[in-house]
């Protein structure tokens, strides 16, 4: 598969349907794995991280999931390929910094991806959309055991699967939902719930995971320890936390709606407003804006068509993703900024005005177990 094919199709995360699909963008189960006996990438020589790759690369490609996989050494893409990968999720910020030795392999539906010698041998990862991390496991967990009867991982009969981050050690895995809160965030109640879920032992963070700014409203929940606990116990814990998350958003969502319905309005109006008419916006600033758009869409009160054109706008107007798209070599922030306001009117001017009188008030109800 070429690199032109990962741009021209959606990831199966981001087009497909899954419970609660509203609230919660993706589910993703990540396994950090080793080769036994093998010096961990960050001490490897050269010689030693190509003989890792080659390993693990010809054994990633020859799995069933794989079939027609876009698989690429990482010293062979520039900079901005590497980086459209990051704004698709399929490799790690940390691993785009990565040259010789390195390598990434995605399936063609981009809901499995492989990133070899990142702080790993292995880091593989399933992603799929909604709330399905029961789903997302079962799918990893296949791949993990298809791989070990070919790769001899490091692992100890007392700590587990032996990592290069001790804070990995045990499993192995960290399991995420990458969630939409917009109304938590209006309500100024996100704080509150961000101190909540980091008291029981989760991880509240942005966009691109560690270190990185929560924009469009959207956030990433994920387990913090990996020894002490089985794989089931963490996703079950975590699905739980989600579950009760979804139901603070939307209750959120419905006291927005019946106590400040003016306010509410006010926001969805100015962001329709501002990206249809806007001819430079900043990456933030759309990202934002879009987010409004995506809750008037969950409320009805623009049709439910159009619900895909807006997200494929959060992935095609990040920085990357516009200046591929270009097909140019460089592009300064202010023709970056100009671009995107172009391509949101564009798709926004064909969508109707926002229709208040549709306004759903939605009472939440228990969310489906897994």
């Amino acid at each position: 598969m070429k690199f032109s094919r990962i741009i021209a199709n959606s990831g199966e995360w981001l087009s497909g349907d899954g419970p609660n699909r509203q609230i919660v963008v993706s589910s993703r189960v990540r396994l950090a794995r080793n080769i036994r006996n093998k010096p961990f990438p960050g001490w490897a020589k050269k010689a030693e991280r190509l003989e890792v790759m080659g390993l693990v690369k010809t054994a990633v490609e020859a799995l069933p999931e794989m079939e027609e996989s876009y698989s690429e050494p990482l010293e062979s893409l520039s900079p901005l390929e590497k980086q459209v990968l990051v704004e698709r999720h399929l490799i790690s910020r940390e691993h785009a910094a990565k040259a010789v030795g390195s390598a990434v392999v995605t399936n063609a539906r981009q809901s499995l991806s492989v990133m070899i010698n990142e702080e790993d041998h292995l880091r593989m990862q399933a992603i799929c959309c909604g709330l399905q991390l029961g789903n997302v496991f079962d799918m990893i967990n296949r791949v993990d055991s298809e791989l070990e009867s070919s790769l001899d991982f490091a692992f100890d009969s007392h700590l587990g699967y032996l990592t290069a981050c001790p804070s990995n050690v045990g499993t192995g895995m960290r399991a995420s939902a990458m969630l939409h809160l917009p109304a938590l965030v209006m309500s100024d109640q996100i704080n509150k719930i961000i101190n909540s879920v980091n008291k029981i032992g989760l991880a509240v963070r942005g966009l691109h995971g560690e270190g990185t700014e929560a924009m469009g409203n959207l956030f990433q929940v994920s387990n913090q320890t990996t020894l002490g606990e089985t794989e089931e116990e963490i996703i079950g814990r975590l699905n739980r936390v989600i579950e009760q998350i979804i139901e603070h958003e939307q209750n959120a969502r419905a006291l927005l709606s019946q106590r400040k319905p003016v306010t509410l309005h006010d926001q969805i109006g100015r962001a329709y407003g501002i990206l249809c008419h806007a001819f430079s916006m900043s990456s933030k600033e759309a990202l934002n804006l879009l987010s409004v758009i995506k809750l008037g869409i969950d409320l009805d009160v623009f049709p439910e068509a159009h619900r895909f054109p807006v997200d494929e706008l959060f992935i095609e107007t990040q920085p990357a993703h516009l200046q591929k798209g270009a097909q140019v070599q460089k592009m300064s922030s202010e023709e970056r900024d100009t671009l995107r306001a172009t391509i949101i009117r564009a798709k926004l001017n064909q969508m109707p005005g926002p229709d208040m009188s549709r306004l759903k008030i939605s009472v939440p109800t228990a969310t489906s177990k897994q």
